[in-house]
């Protein structure tokens, strides 16, 4: 049975029921989650499932494919499969995550169109910052301001941020700025307009010859 994805129709949704579909130990699944599970780069959310802590959320599926899910708990649970348990996860986690996973979106965009075409290398969204490691021939020290100026310019523009489900692939979802012909396959929780990123502070971080990062930050 796969696991309906609410994350994916709401991700500002932080509470949810759902009924127990299979337990192994203290391994559980449920029929619907709120409970992002690390994927795309974005870290899992963190909470709880019916009132019991859970340690780790992992994807079973494929690349963006995110078909199940399934939950390790801090000890083996009471409840049973049938049952109807409480799910919740932190709220400012999800916030912080939402925030800078749409903000990584525009920064690759903005450096695409400052530098041209770069090779992504690597990329993930944590709670305190969001990274981005690519091929660039040389050093982007003296770019950055620019980047980061035209980052934030764009931020604070309010554009809308589309999310929809491929017409052809259920568990596949895209993240698109339509203003800007923006478009990446993604499955994370993101924001629904620019401003809600808030003002970002990048930095650079030496990778080596040829290989570049740009770190970002949430400054409020």
């Amino acid at each position: 049975m796969t696991t309906t994805k609410l994350f994916w129709t709401d991700p500002y949704q932080t509470h949810c029921t759902a009924t127990i579909t299979e337990i192994n130990n203290t391994k559980v699944k449920l029929d619907q989650t709120i409970f992002y599970a690390f994927s795309g780069g974005q870290l899992s959310d963190e909470g709880t499932i019916g009132g019991i802590k859970v340690l780790e959320a992992t994807k079973q599926g494929d690349k963006e494919d995110i078909v199940d899910i399934e939950y390790t708990l801090e000890h083996v649970p009471s409840f049973k499969v049938g049952d109807t348990v409480n799910v919740q996860i932190d709220p400012v986690r999800r916030e912080k995550l939402r925030r800078l996973h749409s903000a990584a979106h525009v920064v690759y965009y903005i450096v695409i169109e400052l530098l041209g075409p770069i090779k992504i290398n690597g990329s993930e969204v944590q709670v305190e910052k969001a990274r981005m490691d690519f091929g660039y021939d040389t050093p982007i020290t003296d770019l950055l301001p620019k980047i980061e100026a035209a980052t934030n310019q764009f931020i604070q523009e309010n554009h809308p941020i589309q999310r929809y489900v491929d017409p052809t692939k259920p568990d596949l979802w895209w993240w698109e700025i339509k203003e800007k012909n923006w478009k990446m396959p993604c499955g994370g929780t993101h924001v629904k307009n620019t401003s809600e990123i808030g003002p970002l502070k990048l930095v650079r971080v030496n990778k080596g010859k040829g290989r570049e990062r740009i770190e970002m930050y949430l400054t409020n």
